[in-house]
């Protein structure tokens, strides 16, 4: 018998012999091949094989969880105790449930078995051209990996889903540097199945192999005034999530403290704004297929052209809130390209910043939000003048979303698919 299936239900055997009243159990195993570039030579390539399970009991309304990566049947029993032990501590709560219909599903994504000579020569082809390309780049750390694997995950009801897959990935430590000043940190990367095209035109390594150029010399933006932030994609998610995660959450929507707590149905948002949980989309890598309380997951719009269709709700917070169980539980966001390139985007800024990064601490519950803009860029009458040093930019997260006023057509891919994006009525404070 397959291993992953033969563990998989020897555990949850074991767990329902202890006395759960419902169980799930996940077991997977993974092969990552990796080799590291750091002061411009290849250091290291290793393989590396590994197994995961993890295992949630629910007795007397009561859950538990704990992860082992072991298969071994002693392992297993002892896990699998200690987790019965974490739930006789736990808070008796009847929201924990499993879905009751036994679902059944296969899936496979992307690359599971690597072609690592393609792959190596792809990476050395990268280095050689940032080489030839970006002299001014400093690489601190070049690292690759294929990670491949497969999973099965059981539960007491009766589900059943196996999924297996892989793909590349490649990140790079750097900073700009010209003998003499050196940029702020930059990172860059990507995750793809494709090796028919160099790393380097994919995603947005060449936009920002530039931007760590552009950064060496920084002027300081002088006083204090209400502009327009460009936001690149890495900072557009972490502004746009936390937002939507802060609002529509579940956490917030259990404590009552989400302000969209009564707005479902109603725009919380500009009319140029979609985002969906969209594991199923091409467009993303190895979305999930499940969930952790064993249904299949689906799509769905969180925002639809500024209107909160959904929100993101488990089982249990549904059960808490008695709103409705949203159709995953994924972390796949795809915020939907807009019809605009990212020059036109910089040309129709008056006063304002590109801002690759954002350094700040947790928004409050109403969304307020203070911090530094990294990797950032001053724009003045429709183009972009010279980095800057540090600036300050704040907002607040509800009225950031319902001022966005342009989406590029141009993104960003890899588990999340996210474009550049543009905000009016933010606070800009330099010295």
């Amino acid at each position: 018998m397959d291993i992953l299936e033969k563990v998989s239900a020897l555990a949850l055997d074991i767990l329902m012999e202890q006395g759960a009243d419902d169980a799930v159990v996940t077991a997977g195993e993974s092969v990552t091949n990796e080799f590291t570039l750091a002061e411009d030579e290849f250091t290291l390539f290793r393989t590396l094989t590994g197994h995961s399970m993890s295992l949630t009991v629910i007795k007397d309304h009561r859950k538990g969880s704990i992860a082992i990566n072991s298969f071994e049947e002693e392992d297993i029993r002892k896990a699998a105790e200690d987790c019965m032990e974490v739930a006789a501590a736990g808070v008796p709560d009847e929201a924990w449930q499993l879905n009751p219909v036994p679902e059944t599903g296969s899936y496979s994504w992307g690359v599971r078995v690597p072609d690592i000579p393609l792959f190596f020569d792809r990476c050395a082809e990268l280095k050689e051209t940032i080489a030839k390309e970006y002299p001014k780049i400093l690489i601190t750390e070049l690292c690759t990996e294929h990670k491949g694997g497969r999973s099965i995950y059981r539960n007491s009801k009766g589900a059943v889903f196996r999924s297996e897959g892989g793909s590349y990935g490649i990140g790079i430590d750097m900073a700009g540097n010209d003998g003499e000043n050196t940029s702020s940190f930059f990172y860059t990367g990507v995750d793809t199945v494709d090796l028919t095209v160099p790393l380097i035109d994919q995603d947005t390594i060449r936009r920002d192999l530039e931007a760590a150029e552009n950064s060496i010399d920084t002027v300081p933006v002088e006083g204090k005034f209400t502009g327009t932030i460009v936001m690149e994609p890495g900072c557009a998610a972490d502004f746009i999530l936390s937002a939507l995660g802060q609002f529509a959450g579940e956490g917030s929507l259990i404590e009552g403290t989400s302000i969209w707590k009564d707005k479902l149905g109603e725009m919380v948002a500009s009319p140029l704004l979609t985002v969906s949980a969209a594991p199923l989309d091409d467009r993303t890598l190895g979305g999930e297929r499940w969930t952790g309380e064993g249904f299949i997951s689906e799509d769905y719009d969180v925002i639809k052209d500024g209107k909160l269709e959904s929100f993101m709700m488990s089982l249990y917070g549904a059960n808490k809130t008695g709103l409705q169980r949203s159709k995953n539980t994924s972390g796949s966001f795809i915020i939907e390209p807009g019809d605009k390139s990212i020059d036109e985007m910089i040309k129709s800024v008056e006063n304002g910043l590109l801002v690759g990064r954002f350094s700040g601490g947790s928004p409050s519950v109403n969304g307020d939000f203070s911090g530094v803009a990294k990797n950032a860029f001053r724009i003045e009458h429709g183009r972009i003048t010279n980095a800057v040093s540090e600036t300050m930019i704040s907002g607040n997260l509800a009225d950031m979303l319902k001022n966005i006023c342009a989406i590029s057509k141009e993104y960003s891919t890899g588990g999340e698919l996210i474009p550049w994006v543009a905000a009016e009525g933010i606070v800009i404070s330099g010295k």
